[in-house]
């Protein structure tokens, strides 16, 4: 059996361990909403171009207004997608990083209630009070992590919904706005 230190430096690496990988799903998700801004960057770059030079080369007025008109209606679609796209990214991301840190957690508390039943074991005679405090110590610091994840999974649900509410209305506005 291993000692009380031989324990708390393997639960510290694989903390270690365990916030390397919740960093790298976090720039994972950043990385794609990167690639999702450039490539839509880019296509709006390309369609301004392309549109501005049909604008230049209409021959009349009525022309004119016709490729105004056929701007906006696209624009409403794209708008849509990207949103969804933009909400599937963070929906994504923010659910494997829910999982991986629940996962994570629940590691950590049976290793940390492995290290306290092996401390418990070794404790001198007499300590027993000083053991009896640890571990209140430690089951409070468990349950205001527990309590924190809930708070922070509220959030997020919370913002997702927000961020849903405010996508549709903004995609709506947009194609409100194309029929007029």
């Amino acid at each position: 059996m291993k000692n009380t230190a031989e324990q708390f430096t393997d639960t510290h690496k694989a903390t270690l361990q365990a916030l390397q990988g919740f960093t790298t799903q976090a720039f994972a998700g950043m990385e794609k909403l990167v690639e999702l801004n450039m490539a839509a960057s880019k296509a709006m770059m390309e369609e301004s171009f392309s549109h501005t030079q049909a604008m230049l080369a209409a021959k009349d007025p009525k022309e004119l207004l016709a490729l105004q008109a056929g701007l906006i209606a696209p624009l409403a679609d794209k708008t849509s997608a990207y949103a969804q796209h933009v909400q599937a990214i963070v929906t994504g991301s923010t659910a494997d990083l829910a999982k991986a840190m629940e996962a994570k957690t629940a590691e950590a508390q049976k290793a940390f209630g492995g290290v306290l039943e092996n401390l418990t074991k070794n404790a001198p005679a007499g300590s027993e009070t000083a053991v009896a405090a640890f571990k209140n110590a430690l089951t409070a610091g468990q349950n205001a992590i527990e309590t924190a994840q809930a708070q922070a999974k509220k959030a997020v649900e919370t913002a997702q919904a927000t961020f849903n509410a405010a996508a549709t209305q903004a995609a709506d506005a947009v194609k409100k706005a194309a029929t007029v």
